[in-house]
């Protein structure tokens, strides 16, 4: 019967696709696309393509379900908080049209399992990430896989869409990015990895419960009868309750044991449960009450003492001192009667960087999670430069941002890149959407202005040396003076031949990570080679290397260094002649917000979380931006 009364529904939207997409809807129908991301644009995005029909979706997501999501992505519940966000979302959006495909990815997109073949198989991608680093893996491997990417981005009322097209259009990379001043909000309240995720952890998560309006403050979360959620909401209203029994308390001798052991002993433990969070990363180290506070000097004057010295990098015990001493000169103010209050109306302190108490209290709280999750504390005076006012994102933005992204796409299926464009939403303009021509590919990119090429490696025999020796000076006609580089940093060039005995295996290079080959020759250099690394077993009697096809290289353009290219993103940017390249030891890729430097033989913990954006501007501004 229900098969019968579906029908004609399945029929009448049939009709209404073909109304509205004309041919187009049968390429669509049977099109199988990824979207990245299922946070405040994917649940959008996500939407969308369901409801236009296309046939195949995937979607990859490594995050989880946060209270503070609900209000803007709207394909989840309260029932669904802790779960994984990409298979709720393709339980969700599978409501709204039960006739295509979705395929869910509990995983991280910089996985293995997520090569180049795999990302081949689709005909689009879409991005929708507010993380750089992913941003620029799925970026790569899309030039690699020959894909193209509708590239989207939400900063409050700004929003912007690309469309990236190998050899056609501008990658992700085309433009120099200022230094990166964004991080997933995901790890925030789970798997911080910078100082700045504990910094504002601390400001808007922390001094908000104890002295501000508590986000637990809303009405009680729905019944649901999904036993495999019970558990996880029953934890959830014991959470709300012990942070009301906290703030009950406040002004008690006690009362500085009880915020401690909620949010440094208890929360920690509870997050080191979560095996499945911790297989990728190092768990944390829940803090003890009792045995830090025999290390400190107590509070009082010794914590004004501590908190004066504002440019020094405190130690465990005298955070403790400071955050215990914030605590009692906050509470007195909160518990003061203020003069305008009338009715018994509740009295909250908000966070100000110039205000002493408040920022004692943040930093130090800041500092004991780093020690918590292993991330190098920083001076109160750093912090004060880092925290600022917390600023939501727009839903609505995202929801148009979404739109413009499929809109995109169906100029890419039809071939029609002459009327691609790169769009823009914008407040402050004349028009809330702008737009222009898809620029040309930057000949001086470095991810997308190189040459491109698979190696066959047999993992059992292959060194770099193979590489440098058999390929590079043999096959290709490489001088002495090139580097090999990957995500770590260099590996061989002519003053480091340390791993020229190494097997690739020992070096981290296996299958599907890039190698990167930079020609140094003064005079003539060739553009840069980036190898993608297939693994393969070749016979005995061959070399443990070879390459599919036979390559010519083409030399770097010689560039008029008189004027300079404007970035679409309204930098100006000089492009420079080919010359020696500096050999500094820092990533190839620009440092984040802490200035990350990478030493030849040393490695960068890369962050892999896929979450929603958190802008930090510059210290003059003091802005930090979220969107859950």
């Amino acid at each position: 019967m229900e098969a019968t009364a579906m029908k004609p529904v399945a029929m009448k939207r049939e009709r209404y696709y073909r109304q509205s997409l004309g041919a187009m809807y049968g390429r669509i129908k049977q099109s199988r696309v990824l979207m990245v991301g299922a946070g405040g644009i994917g649940c959008e995005l996500l939407k969308n393509l369901a409801l236009t029909g296309f046939g195949e979706i995937h979607i990859v997501d490594l995050d989880t379900i946060d209270l503070s999501n609900l209000n803007r992505q709207f394909l989840f519940r309260h029932e669904h908080i802790k779960k994984s966000k990409a298979l709720v979302a393709k339980e969700s959006a599978g409501k709204f049209n039960p006739h295509i495909k979705l395929e869910a990815h509990y995983a991280n997109i910089k996985d293995p399992q997520f090569n180049i073949d795999w990302f081949a198989s689709f005909e689009l991608v879409f991005n929708a990430l507010d993380n750089i680093d992913a941003r620029r893996h799925v970026n790569k491997m899309c030039l690699a896989a020959n894909v193209p990417l509708i590239e989207s981005g939400t900063t409050g009322f700004n929003g912007q869409v690309q469309v990236i097209i190998k050899g056609k259009s501008e990658c992700y990379d085309c433009n120099t990015k200022e230094t990166p001043k964004t991080f997933p909000v995901c790890t925030i309240r789970s798997t911080p990895s910078q100082p700045i995720h504990c910094i504002v952890w601390a400001k808007s998560y922390l001094f908000t419960e104890v002295f501000g309006t508590s986000e637990d403050e809303v009405p009680e979360f729905d019944h649901t009868e999904d036993s495999e959620n019970a558990a996880e909401i029953e934890n959830l209203r014991k959470e709300a309750h012990a942070l009301k029994e906290i703030r009950q308390s406040m002004g008690s001798e006690d009362f500085p044991r009880k915020i401690f052991e909620k949010v440094f002993t208890d929360d920690i433990n509870r997050l080191r449960n979560m095996e499945d969070m911790w297989k990728m990363r190092q768990k944390p180290t829940a803090l003890d009450f009792d045995t830090v506070s025999k290390s400190s000097a107590g509070g009082g004057e010794a914590g004004n003492s501590v908190a004066k010295r504002d440019q020094e990098t405190w130690n465990l015990a005298e955070n403790f001192t400071v955050f215990c001493d914030s605590l009692r000169r906050l509470s007195r103010r909160l518990q003061q009667p203020q003069g305008g209050e009338t009715n018994g109306a509740s009295h909250v302190l908000s966070f100000d960087k110039d205000d002493d108490d408040t920022l004692d209290f943040v930093a130090s709280s800041a500092n004991m999670r780093s020690i918590i999750f292993g991330i190098e504390p920083r001076s109160k005076f750093d912090i004060k430069q880092m925290a600022g006012n917390i600023i939501p994102a727009i839903a609505t933005t995202n929801a148009m941002t979404a739109s413009l992204c499929v809109l995109q796409a169906f100029k890419v299926m039809r071939g029609d890149l002459n009327k691609a464009k790169m769009v823009f939403l914008e407040r402050s303009g004349a028009r809330v959407v702008n737009s222009e021509s898809l620029r040309p590919p930057n000949p001086d990119c470095p991810v997308c202005g190189v040459m491109s090429s698979r190696l066959v490696v047999d993992p059992s025999r292959a060194t770099l040396n193979d590489l440098v020796q058999d390929i590079l000076k043999s096959d290709l006609g490489y001088g002495d003076e090139f580097s090999i580089n990957n995500e770590v940093g260099t590996l061989y060039d002519p003053d480091l031949e340390d791993n020229l005995s190494k097997k690739f295996s020992e070096l981290g290079v296996g299958a599907d990570s890039f190698l990167t080959i930079i020609d140094d020759d003064e005079e003539n250099p060739r553009v840069n080679l980036s190898l993608s690394i297939s693994e393969k077993s070749l016979p005995e009697d061959s070399k443990p290397v070879a390459l599919p096809q036979q390559l010519e290289i083409p030399r770097k353009r010689i560039v008029d260094t008189t004027k300079a290219r404007e970035h679409t993103n309204g930098n100006v940017a000089p492009p420079t002649a080919p010359a020696k390249r500096k050999r500094t030891g820092s990533s190839l890729e620009e440092p984040g917000i802490e200035g990350q430097k990478v030493a030849k033989r040393g490695k960068v913990q890369e962050t892999d979380q896929e979450d929603d954006l958190v802008l930090v501007d510059g210290p003059s501004q003091g802005a930090i931006v979220i969107d859950d």
